[in-house]
């Protein structure tokens, strides 16, 4: 007896209130009442399993809880969220541009890991494992993968639709592997204008993807919006830009809480007859045309007869913005020579203290 009290001075300061010690006192009560020690131990040992069982299934109830409130919190903020994913930030030629062995170029090959895609974005609705690319660029196969990895949809899933902004090489050339002579796509949706839709239609070998029904051409209108489902919404807009083949289009993208804008391509600020600031203020998110830092970057070349607002440009016209909507602007689709590629360059850093962001790969952003 002496050594069962011994026990519950020891045990006894691992119960929290009187309650458990009165349950201590019940159980030594049995205890006395054995008729043996051997009956003790056993009325002991189911008594501390029975203690350690409540304690442990106790604990385990509040890290259930606690894991169950923070699924709840990612499910809420990002899952049950769309959002943007960055695909590519190259400009048509990618990163690193074919021939290239200046210092821009030289480390890059034989290195995957620096090299960039062409400038492309991913919608993804998580609700309805939806997810839509903005332009089919020549690296589609790589991006539709890395979409489907960022969404973790499986990897043989094509995308639900593609918009196209124009007919330069980096932006719709990727359609190709839709073909028959590669996946053989069943009626793709592809959103385009009149122009782009004209040329798909009307020459080879895109016209054979139209024939075969690999893709079936949506045909949009300047300022009329595509209701995707009741959370996503896609607004095409005409931009001022070389349209040799097609007219060019930005896009508006609207989710639930937030709206971002897609200008890859344009010519300079000025040409266009919307307010690129005023475009800024009142969306939430904005990828913008950064194909070139400054002029000069290309020697030997009359960089003003280029159609792209140099950077630099961009940066001096947004200047009266507040630095909340400077911080809105992610310069994407970036010519092989622009020094902001390089990440630690002075380029890059000067962008970035000026409070505007640089587009990477694989960067979400919920809307």
């Amino acid at each position: 007896m002496a050594g069962i009290i011994g026990m519950k001075r020891r045990v006894s300061s691992n119960f929290n209130d009187e309650h458990d010690l009165s349950k201590w006192n019940d159980i030594c009560l049995i205890t006395t009442l054995a008729k043996d020690m051997k009956d003790t131990i056993q009325v002991l040992g189911s008594w501390m399993f029975f203690v350690l069982i409540s304690l442990s299934c106790n604990q385990q109830g509040s890290k259930s809880d606690e894991s169950k409130d923070q699924a709840t919190d990612i499910e809420v903020s990002t899952l049950q969220s769309p959002y943007l994913v960055v695909l590519g930030i190259a400009q048509d030629a990618g990163f690193p541009q074919m021939n290239c062995q200046k210092s821009c170029c030289k480390a890059l090959w034989g290195n995957p890991d620096l090299q960039k895609m062409v400038s492309c974005i991913g919608l993804v609705d998580p609700i309805s494992k939806e997810r839509w690319i903005f332009d089919a660029t020549p690296d589609f196969p790589e991006q539709v993968d890395l979409i489907n990895q960022v969404s973790g949809i499986d990897r043989d899933e094509l995308p639900s639709g593609i918009f196209l902004t124009h007919a330069h090489i980096g932006h719709y050339t990727g359609l190709m592997h839709l073909g028959r002579e590669a996946v053989g796509a069943k009626e793709m949706p592809v959103f385009a204008m009149d122009k782009m839709s004209s040329y798909l239609t009307n020459n080879g070998p895109w016209s054979q993807l139209v024939s075969l029904k690999n893709i079936a051409l949506q045909k949009l209108l300047d300022g009329q919006s595509i209701r995707l489902n009741e959370r996503l919404k896609v607004t095409p807009f005409l931009v001022p830009h070389r349209d040799e083949y097609s007219e060019t289009v930005g896009y508006k993208i609207e989710g639930p809480n937030k709206s971002a804008i897609f200008i890859p391509d344009i010519n300079k600020w000025g040409d266009w007859e919307q307010d690129i600031n005023q475009v800024i203020q009142e969306n939430d998110l904005a990828f913008l045309d950064g194909s070139f830092y400054k002029n000069g970057e290309i020697p030997n070349r009359d960089m003003s007869q280029i159609p792209h607002p140099f950077m630099e440009e961009s940066m001096s016209q947004f200047e009266s913005l507040s630095a909340a909507d400077k911080k809105k602007v992610h310069f994407i689709h970036f010519n092989h020579t622009n020094p902001v590629l390089q990440r630690e360059s002075d380029a890059a850093r000067e962008v970035e203290k000026a409070n505007y962001r640089i587009a990477r790969e694989r960067e979400t952003y919920g809307l």
